[in-house]
């Protein structure tokens, strides 16, 4: 199952990765617990979670992200738009 979603996910990646950079700061704030090994708040998963409804509308995949449980999947979402050459693990 994971699987299946990893490769809708990577299927859309290009147009999912547009959207989220369109969003002032939605990318910094996806990063952040790659970068700084911070958890995101409630607040910010909240931020997180509205900008990937509008997301949705246009990418159905990102729906997953919204369904209960969905935010235990953000940082597999921040993995694969990770766009530096260099990945961290």
């Amino acid at each position: 199952m994971f699987n299946y979603f990893k490769k809708l996910i990577l299927h859309n990646k290009e147009f999912i990765l547009k959207e989220v950079l369109e969003i002032k700061g939605l990318m910094q704030l996806l990063m952040k617990n790659r970068n700084t090994g911070d958890k995101w708040t409630k607040e910010e998963k909240k931020k997180i979670k509205l900008h990937l409804k509008g997301i949705s509308k246009l990418a159905p995949v990102v729906i997953i992200f919204l369904l209960p449980g969905g935010s235990l999947l953000l940082p597999f979402l921040a993995q694969i738009l990770d766009r530096r050459k260099v990945k961290r693990p």
